[in-house]
């Protein structure tokens, strides 16, 4: 990594420090003592951090501008918040209003402010949308609006111009890392639904569509993710848009007997359901679970994002993000994401969250 321009640690804010992107990246860092961290969030984090966390309504440009007043030597920003909006228009006017509002407290408080890594998705070559150009460039065109990063990403460039800071995107895909309560933890998803199915004696079965089951899929791991935004943050070049992903592929029939044995499990027959409808009533069996292995007490409705879960599992068609840009660029780490999903479930029981 590169010094500051001071020469001391480098110092950061992350938004959505408690999201499943955020929450991983101020690990990450904190571990690394040439960074000091501020992580916002609207929940208190519940758990010690070498990062000092501030609650924070980066919707209220008030509020933004008086939690972040007094830092005057912050470098860099890793934008990570992110708010779930059923109006298309919403979505685009709640999460502009994240990043503008963040940025705009924060340099005028910090002349020191260097850059702006923004985190966007697959979304941005349309995976919500249906079939895409696989795999994925940077350079692809856009589809038809209204898509919040753009909004994002072209509000970025505007604002940078004749500015002191410039800015980094960075694209993953299903990001795979410890969080509770985020509405985009696959990880999650996975573990809560293996354990209630072993809890009522069901094998694990694929829940998704038959033709999901076949595809292509990808993942980021968090910590590569991680990784990559310190290097985005540090060296890369400016201006640059850049997919993240764990750099291999896999189909979900052929890594779901692996699954399985990961938490001890027959397979069962691909069998699709909508999650969001069938997970509806199974508080009582999550609790059974907890209580009986003495966990942590997660709540239920923070546990898993079933809508999310649905969203990855009913992917009929190939999702495949092209990394060479990364690689010509200089970060060149790659994970196995069969080894990824075994090492955050261990991750998970070590914790207590599942048995």
């Amino acid at each position: 990594m590169t010094e500051s321009a001071s020469g001391r640690r480098k110092r950061a804010i992350v938004s959505g420090g408690l999201g499943v992107i955020g929450r991983n990246l101020v690990d990450h860092l904190s571990a690394d003592d040439d960074w000091e961290i501020i992580a916002l969030s609207r929940r208190a984090a519940n758990f010690e951090s070498r990062a000092t966390y501030i609650p924070i309504d980066l919707l209220d440009p008030a509020d933004a501008r008086r939690a972040l007043g007094g830092l005057t030597d912050i470098e860099y920003i890793f934008h990570a918040a992110y708010q779930e909006q059923a109006r298309p228009a919403d979505q685009v006017s709640v999460n502009l209003a994240l990043l503008a509002n963040l940025v705009g407290a924060a340099e005028a408080a910090s002349p020191a402010l260097r850059r702006v890594i923004l985190y966007e998705g697959a979304k941005y070559y349309g995976v919500h949308l249906g079939p895409f150009t696989t795999p994925a460039r940077e350079d692809d065109p856009r589809h038809m609006p209204p898509n919040f990063y753009y909004d994002q990403e072209d509000w970025l460039k505007a604002n940078s111009i004749g500015k002191s800071w410039d800015y980094g995107v960075l694209r993953p895909d299903v990001v795979c890392g410890f969080a509770v309560g985020s509405p985009m933890s696959l990880i999650m998803v996975l573990a809560v639904y293996a354990a209630i199915s072993k809890e009522l004696g069901l094998p694990l079965r694929f829940p998704g569509t038959p033709d999901c089951y076949g595809r292509l899929a990808q993942v980021t791991d968090a910590a590569l993710l991680a990784r990559a935004s310190a290097w985005a943050a540090t060296s890369a070049p400016s201006n640059q848009a850049y997919n993240v992903t764990n750099g291999d592929l896999f189909r979900w029939n052929q890594i779901w007997p692996r699954l399985a044995q990961m938490f001890d499990m027959d397979v069962g027959a691909q069998q699709t359901i909508r999650l969001t409808e069938f997970m509806a009533d199974k508080a009582p069996v999550w609790q059974r679970v907890v209580k009986k292995h003495g966990l942590i007490d997660t709540p239920y409705e923070a546990a898993a994002a079933w809508g999310f879960g649905d969203f990855v599992f009913r992917c009929d068609f190939d999702v495949i993000s092209s990394t060479t840009k990364l690689r010509q660029a200089g970060f060149s780490d790659m994970e196995d994401s069969e080894a990824m999903f075994a090492r955050h479930f261990a991750e998970l029981r070590r914790r207590k969250i599942i048995p």
